[in-house]
This record gives C-alpha cells, structure tokens and sequence, in this order.
C-alpha cells in the first residue's frame, strides 16, 4: 500500500506535468529551409512574416531566424486571434550565403500563401544560391 506522503508527491508531480503542459504556446505556422546544394538545413537565416492588410499594404507581423535544424516553428501562436488571411514569408538568404563566401542571385525569396483556416500550416523552401523551391508541407 502506498503512503499518504507518496502518495501526495506522486500526485503534485502528475498535477505540475499537466500544469507545464497545458501552457505550452502551439503555434499555426512552421518553416524550414533546407541548403540542397550542401544537403543541409540552413541556420541563422532572417525570416519575416508579413500580413496583407486590407489597405493592401504589407506588415510584418514577426521575425525569426532560423534553428541549427533550419526550422522556425513559432510562427502564428493559436487561440489568440483569428489567423486567417495572406501572408508573406520573406527569407533573407543573401547573407546565408555570403556568410560562406557564396554568391547568390537571390538577395532575398518571398513566398506568399492564403491561410484559410485553423489547420496549421508548414512552408518550407529548398534552395541553392542560384534556385529555390516551395511546396505547402505537412
């Protein structure tokens, strides 16, 4: 039979994981670039997310860079407003590339998607320092 002092800290222990848990932000809209021309994710890159306002003008909304993994998973945080709309994902590759003393055509890759509802969303792009490509991931 277990104690009234187990028992009590088993249960704190369980009532904290639950606690920790619970506060953890999610978030509707991840990203990643992956370097095809190394076969590496690419870190440290400058990425902004801008929404179209109805003004038709473009406001960033936030800015990341990227892990040592080249993701970005904080984007959007749900439960707080209404995500829907288009958005831009600017990715500042210039510099990734010049930090390897790599020229590139692309200073920067801007890619613009709709989000039209609570379902999240992963937009990643591959690329080199003459290419790029983007696909809606999962």
């Amino acid at each position: 039979m277990m104690s009234k002092k187990k028992y009590m800290i088993m249960l704190l222990c369980m009532l904290f994981g639950l606690t920790a848990y619970s506060q953890k932000s999610k978030y509707q809209l991840s990203s990643h670039i992956l370097d095809i021309s190394k076969g590496n994710p690419a870190p440290d890159v400058k990425v902004d997310l801008e929404k179209l306002m109805p003004n038709k003008q473009w406001v960033i909304v936030a800015s990341e860079k990227t892990d040592n993994s080249g993701r970005i998973g904080t984007f959007l945080e749900t439960g707080k407003v209404d995500n829907k709309g288009v958005y831009k994902l600017k990715f500042y590759t210039e510099s990734y590339f010049l930090n390897q003393k790599i020229e590139t055509f692309y200073p920067f890759i801007e890619v613009v998607f709709e989000i039209k509802d609570d379902k999240h969303y992963h937009v990643p792009i591959t690329v080199s320092p003459f290419g790029y490509a983007t696909y809606r991931g999962s």
